[in-house]
């Protein structure tokens, strides 16, 4: 799950990409409205979290932005400005949620995982699809009752496509799930292809479905 932090306080946005990554999180990060602009215009987040003063520009005019690109990124709103028309305001141009500082971790935590649970799986922790389960909170998976073990990646992987069943992938977007902004360093996407191939046949040796389907020269689908 990928997470860009819009915060100019750098050294809260450090603090809290290191607690985030520590709970599995890929963390990105933006000190200023045009790099955060920038990042939002190229690359999609599971959640963005935002604060509305930024030294060259409005928090809220990201929203904005964020909307007029039709994008379906999560937002909470991480602010000092405690003002009712501050809140109110974000939430109708598209924040999902809205966070007073300070705030401690665990609560920032639970916010986030509230908001991917709610966009992504109807506010389910636990995920079910035939044969497969997965526990988002826990970060288990069974196939047919029998545990088995992903890696960090496999197991962001397969919640990236539960997400997204019945659509195309391509291997350009699982590079970016994966990988965040350094996946433009990638000369090709064969690390792609190695975590896929790892987690389809750890699934395959538990007896799934075979849901994921390689479509050749575009990527991948989780297909039902």
């Amino acid at each position: 799950m990928k997470i860009l932090i819009v915060e100019d306080e750098k050294e809260l946005a450090k603090d809290i990409a290191e607690y985030l990554s520590g709970e599995n999180y890929l963390c990105e990060t933006a000190t200023t409205y045009r790099q955060a602009a920038d990042k939002i215009g190229v690359y999609s987040y599971d959640c963005i979290l935002l604060d509305l003063m930024l030294p060259d520009g409005q928090g809220l005019q990201l929203l904005e932005l964020l909307k007029n690109q039709n994008k379906q990124d999560g937002v909470i709103i991480i602010s000092a400005k405690n003002s009712v028309e501050d809140k109110v305001r974000g939430l109708q141009i598209g924040a999902d949620d809205y966070l007073a500082k300070p705030f401690h971790h665990s609560e920032l935590l639970a916010r986030i995982h509230s908001l991917i649970r709610r966009k992504q799986f109807n506010n389910a922790n636990v995920i079910r699809q035939n044969e497969i389960t997965v526990d988002s909170l826990a970060k288990t998976v069974t196939v047919n009752n029998k545990a088995i073990s992903l890696t960090k990646k496999e197991f962001d992987l397969l919640l990236f496509f539960l997400g997204n069943k019945n659509r195309v992938i391509s291997k350009a977007a699982i590079a970016e799930h994966i990988s965040g902004d350094i996946a433009d360093m990638f000369d090709n996407h064969d690390f792609v292809y190695a975590h896929v191939k790892n987690l389809k046949k750890k699934l395959s040796e538990a007896g799934y479905g075979n849901y994921l389907k390689t479509i050749y020269g575009t990527g991948y689908k989780w297909e039902l």
